[in-house]
């Protein structure tokens, strides 16, 4: 087959699956706000969508707007954020709401550029709330996209530990020239790569396109580069940010000292970690060695 007509294939395949057996999932409802859309992006980095989901639902029911969370305390925001993990992304989204409201009108950019100047906003989320929530059809390149590239295109197991040129590169010149079909690729393959051309355990059986897969054709062969170390979690200074970020949260005011020392295996780790959430904005200090969320 071609080149030209294998890759058509591909999105016509990729796409029509994607139809069938892509998850209904709140956000991507046609009448969601672009701040539903913008809110999930930001949820979802590195963070499963089952638990998105039901924060994601708590607080649109609680700011459903930019203007709504940017009158809120900063400490609501992170309360509110739960375990969701990387609490800092929860500061980073009450700053771009206020940013929103300052220089928007309330609303969110609708231009990748604009979007690009909020706070905590990178080149994927910008790229993914321009095509999920204005229908721009840029290049959307995440973890699950480029193991589903590496695979179906490169004959590869896995991609590069990090995002290279080439890899984007790849991603653009995969894209549908169609701006419709574009939008629908972009979310398909971060589906495909997500359900089933997942990193371990590839359920190639259920791949819409296994018999045009590069590395499932070549027998998958198995991966010969860098070593790839998952995240560990158990005894690490993020479990016990995580853990003194939880009991600010259940607390009714301002928490002693005392009360958080135990929250890591040693209390070095403890101050250490204390001293970064102080640092990141996360963790305000008051007198008599007492602390609480930011107000």
């Amino acid at each position: 087959m071609p080149p030209g007509a294998r890759l058509a294939e591909l999105h016509a395949r990729v796409n029509g699956w994607y139809v069938r057996e892509g998850r209904d999932l709140p956000w991507r409802d046609a009448d969601c706000s672009p701040w539903g859309v913008f809110l999930s992006e930001v949820m979802a980095q590195q963070t499963p969508l089952s638990r998105v989901e039901p924060v994601w639902r708590e607080w649109m029911e609680r700011w459903p707007t930019p203007a709504a969370l940017a009158t809120a305390a900063p400490g609501d925001a992170v309360r509110a954020w739960g375990r969701l993990g990387y609490p800092r992304r929860a500061l980073r989204l009450h700053e771009a709401a206020t940013v929103m409201v300052e220089r928007h009108g309330g609303n969110v950019p609708d231009s990748h550029e604009e979007l690009l100047g909020l706070p905590g906003v990178g080149a994927y989320t910008a790229a993914a709330v321009a095509c999920f929530a204005f229908g721009e059809p840029e290049v959307v390149v995440d973890t699950n996209v480029r193991r589903v590239l590496a695979r179906a295109v490169e004959g590869r197991a896995f991609p590069h530990l990090t995002l290279t040129r080439a890899e984007s590169a790849l991603a653009r010149d995969c894209m549908p020239l169609e701006r419709e079909r574009a939008n629908t690729w972009n979310v398909a393959v971060m589906e495909l790569g997500a359900l089933v051309c997942v990193a371990r355990g590839p359920r190639c059986e259920d791949c819409p396109v296994a018999d045009l897969c590069a590395w499932n054709l070549a027998g998958r062969p198995a991966y010969d580069g860098p070593a790839r170390r998952g995240q560990a979690w158990h005894g690490t200074d993020r479990q016990v940010r995580g853990e003194i970020l939880q009991r600010l949260r259940t607390a009714h005011g301002p928490v002693v000292l005392g009360l958080l020392e135990d929250a890591g295996p040693d209390r070095a780790q403890v101050m250490r970690c204390l001293d970064s959430l102080v640092a990141d904005g996360l963790v305000e200090p008051l007198s008599r060695k007492r602390f609480r969320l930011p107000g």
